[in-house]
């Protein structure tokens, strides 16, 4: 069974993340109030249209109603109305519908009323100054029913006879049905229409995602070349990415170029030099006078000085490559290993990280970081040395940092910066040139990491290397 953090895992692997500033989330929201645009209009005018359709039937109705009844109507030998009129529709018979009919007498010696079943009551109308008979004496108007319901009523003045005899008929629609009628409408087109933007919303979501997902894959690949697992961006890619994915390949092949270079032309020098200096030293010592012995000294800075640019030019070379990546654990546990069998007499402790870490890298710089500070440490240390790495963060960046103390004399706080200058030696009894701390300075500083000394609670120094680490 599927966890949730899996599928979280799985959908996030594949498609792009929906970040506010992501590409995916601009179309997706572009998208998305596109099709709600979209169905608000179509729900306008569809509305709109149901709405005169509607109405124009209602019209068209009331208009049949009234010429039948105007059909039905007559005038007896008295003068009084008489007829049955039969419009068709139930609901004139059923009291306080809101469908109702009426004629009205107007001219002198015309007697009588006639009334659907419905019309319990007299219905109101406007004065003719308010609303006025067109050119064929009809007119239309909107008033209250006996039920309080709304009323469309049209309305016409007819001759009856050849005594010109008119009266008024009256036919009236039940308008709150055709507003209950067209709300209807509109509920059930909002709900589909709804469901049916819903539905659009997800599937163009799934297809712009499904769309960027190779996007995912190059970030993937890149994260792969990062991290030292991929020397190139694999795949097949479309054809909009190719070109992308083959300039990254191109750049990374060129950057791979330009350090090994770098790197061929630092061994050439130093290979250059070598003898030379070599040379220097053997006549140097071979003097045996002063002159001999500061020529001997000179040189010696030389060889010392040469080996340290020539090393942070190597390092400034390789140091933004996206190749070089270092695991942690086996290269200090082997160093550790070594360290002990050199010196029997030191407790030397070792407490790795719990997940694993790989420094952004090459190998060799790491082993001579820590392996100047391990031996600064064993040659001070009475009896005990301790390596501890853990994890940490700087700016947001993943880093790690490596702890070695020693339960020697330490160094006072005032005495700690001048301990990292080059050539420095604060007890001149112990043997060693004064270049180890001020090599690992210059090492920590060439990767963007810091060194930190201070006093190790085993009583002696504590000297704390933070590095940039792979994720």
């Amino acid at each position: 069974m599927t966890s949730i953090s899996g599928t979280e895992h799985f959908w996030g692997r594949w498609l792009p993340k929906l970040t506010p500033r992501s590409l995916a989330a601009r179309v997706v929201a572009l998208s998305t109030i596109w099709v709600i645009v979209t169905l608000i209009i179509i729900f306008s005018v569809i509305v709109a249209l149901y709405r005169q359709t509607s109405e124009r039937g209602f019209e068209s109705l009331l208009s049949a109603h009234l010429f039948n009844l105007i059909g039905s109507v007559g005038v007896s030998a008295n003068g009084s109305l008489t007829g049955s009129p039969d419009l068709g529709d139930l609901r004139f018979s059923e009291p306080q519908s809101g469908w109702y009919w009426s004629v009205e007498p107007l001219s002198r010696g015309l007697t009588g009323e006639l009334r659907s079943l419905s019309m319990m009551g007299p219905i109101p109308s406007p004065t003719t100054a308010e609303v006025p008979f067109d050119v064929s004496f009809q007119r239309t108007y909107r008033t209250r029913g006996i039920a309080g319901e709304d009323l469309e009523v049209i309305e016409n003045e007819f001759v009856l006879d050849t005594l010109n005899r008119v009266a008024r008929f009256r036919v009236m629609g039940n308008r709150s049905e055709l507003e209950a009628e067209i709300a209807n409408f509109q509920w059930q087109l909002f709900t589909y229409l709804s469901l049916f933007g819903l539905g659009t919303i997800v599937i163009n979501a799934a297809v712009i995602l499904l769309g960027l997902r190779p996007l995912a894959r190059v970030r993937e690949a890149l994260a792969k070349v990062r991290e030292g697992t991929a020397q190139r961006l694999g795949g097949s890619f479309p054809s909009e990415i190719a070109p992308l994915a083959n300039e990254t390949n191109a750049l990374i092949e060129n950057n791979r170029r330009i350090v090994e270079r770098s790197r061929t032309q630092v061994g050439n020098l130093a290979h250059s030099l070598k003898t030379p200096l070599a040379v220097l030293l053997n006549e140097a010592r071979s003097m045996g006078d002063e002159r001999g012995r500061i020529i001997a000294e000179q040189a010696t800075a030389m060889q010392s000085q040469l080996e340290h640019y020539l090393q942070r030019a190597r390092i400034a070379a390789q140091r933004d490559s996206v190749v070089y990546r270092t695991p942690l654990r086996p290269l200090l546990e082997r160093m550790v290993r070594v360290m002990s069998k050199l010196n029997s007499g030191i407790d030397l402790t070792y407490a790795p990280p719990a997940a694993e870490v790989v420094f952004a890298g090459e190998g060799e710089d790491l082993e001579e970081i820590v392996g100047n500070l391990l031996e600064n440490a064993i040659k001070w240390a009475r009896g005990r040395v301790s390596v501890v790495v853990a994890p940490a963060a700087r700016d947001a960046h993943p880093m790690f940092a490596i702890a070695i103390e020693d339960d020697g004399p330490g160094i006072p706080d005032e005495k700690a910066r001048e301990a990292l200058q080059r050539g420095k030696r604060l007890d001149e009894t112990k043997p060693g040139t004064g270049l180890g701390l001020a090599i690992v300075s210059d090492l920590v500083r060439e990767y963007g990491g810091t060194l930190e000394l201070g006093r190790s609670s085993l009583g002696g120094l504590k000297a704390v290397v933070l590095l940039r680490s792979v994720q």
